[in-house]
């Protein structure tokens, strides 16, 4: 697979700018690229642009400004679908503008290709920015990098929420409503550019998570018993509109110790379970204290990411629920943290991050 940067790319020198010269070359991401100009190329682009060399040819460059929106104005083909990479704590994903059509612009396989970080441009899934429906203002979908389909996605959210900003060249705070596969989402990019999010109401019927675990209290699975590869393990499951399932260590064992994880071996174990009908997301939770949760992830679809917003929502669900915590937490991702409440008044989970831009791109599919 190919990835042409077109038309921007950020030049790490003296300032930070933007080309409007167009280039094509294999690579896997652009962010940051030296860059050199013969005589040549600065008649060519001497209208465009100021040139200053020293003795050691390093040139300081300034460039006219090109908007994310414009760059996406960029005409599409049936081989190339233009993009942005946005990361919300180290979970990254492609954000591609959908909003003409409510049919992806690139299929499952393809989207397991964009995401491979050897072959492709590297992500932990491709999100599609398409027209509302039911009176809601977009909608979104997500592929995973393994080219399945999730319900919904925490960080992705948050990451849609700004790349419609910088669509729309919104400023300030705004809130959207966002039609997903879990129902309607609401975000609100705040005045510091943090994104909150309310994230509804958690699912607790076994049923509807779902899992095969008899409920413990009423129909919820509660501190159940999960047997994982001989281990027994307690869990609480709980839904965010995808299934999760929260363990705080296993049965009479020591409480974890999440670094000591070997995650990539025990994640996909409980993912598969026969236990889960759909799959499941697996949080493994450290208590730090009532108001201080540490988690690292085993993603349904992704596997091993630095965060997972509803992972994040889900587990505090769950601490709260087994009386480990209170109803507001700070919660540690590999990637960084992200500020969760579960408010008494609506039974509504709020998250509150951060969401960046890396850069802009087109890939050849």
């Amino acid at each position: 697979m190919e990835i042409a940067a077109t038309n921007t790319v950020s030049v790490a020198l003296q300032t930070r700018l933007l080309l409007s010269n167009t280039f094509s070359k294999k690579l896997c991401s652009v962010s940051s690229l030296p860059f050199r100009s013969s005589e040549r190329e600065h008649r060519v682009v001497s209208a465009r642009l100021r040139v200053s060399a020293t003795s050691s040819m390093d040139a300081s460059l300034t460039a006219e400004k090109i908007s994310p929106a414009s760059f996406l104005d960029k005409r599409e083909s049936k081989k190339v679908v233009h993009f942005v990479k946005y990361h919300g704590l180290g979970n990254d994903f492609i954000l591609v503008d959908n909003r003409d059509s409510s049919e992806p612009k690139i299929t499952q396989d393809q989207a397991a290709k964009l995401c491979d970080r050897n072959f492709g441009v590297g992500a932990d899934g491709v999100i599609f920015a398409m027209p509302g429906v039911n009176g809601t203002d977009y909608s979104m979908r997500i592929f995973n990098s393994d080219g399945s389909e999730p319900e919904m996605c925490g960080n992705g959210i948050r990451c849609f929420a700004r790349f419609i900003a910088e669509l729309e060249n919104l400023q300030g705070k705004h809130s959207f409503t966002i039609h997903t596969g879990a129902g309607l989402i609401v975000p609100e990019i705040q005045d510091d550019g943090q994104v909150k999010v309310d994230m509804g109401i958690p699912i607790l019927k076994a049923q509807d998570v779902p899992t095969k675990l008899p409920g413990t209290k009423g129909e919820a699975v509660i501190q159940a018993e999960l047997v994982v590869d001989g281990v027994n393990w307690n869990v609480t499951c709980v839904s965010m509109g995808n299934p999760h399932c929260i363990t705080f260590g296993t049965k009479r064992g020591p409480n974890l110790k999440v670094d000591d994880l070997n995650l990539p071996e025990i994640g996909p174990k409980f993912e598969h379970h026969e236990m889960f009908p759909a799959r499941t997301n697996t949080e493994f939770v450290e208590v730090l204290s009532r108001s201080h949760l540490k988690m690292r992830v085993w993603e349904r679809g992704a596997g091993a990411t630095l965060a997972c917003g509803t992972g994040a929502c889900a587990l505090v669900v769950a601490a709260v629920l087994e009386g480990r915590a209170n109803r507001k937490c700070t919660v540690d991702l590999p990637g960084g943290p992200l500020e969760i409440e579960w408010r008494q008044e609506d039974n509504h989970i709020y998250m509150t991050g951060p969401a960046e831009a890396v850069f802009y791109g087109s890939a050849l599919l």
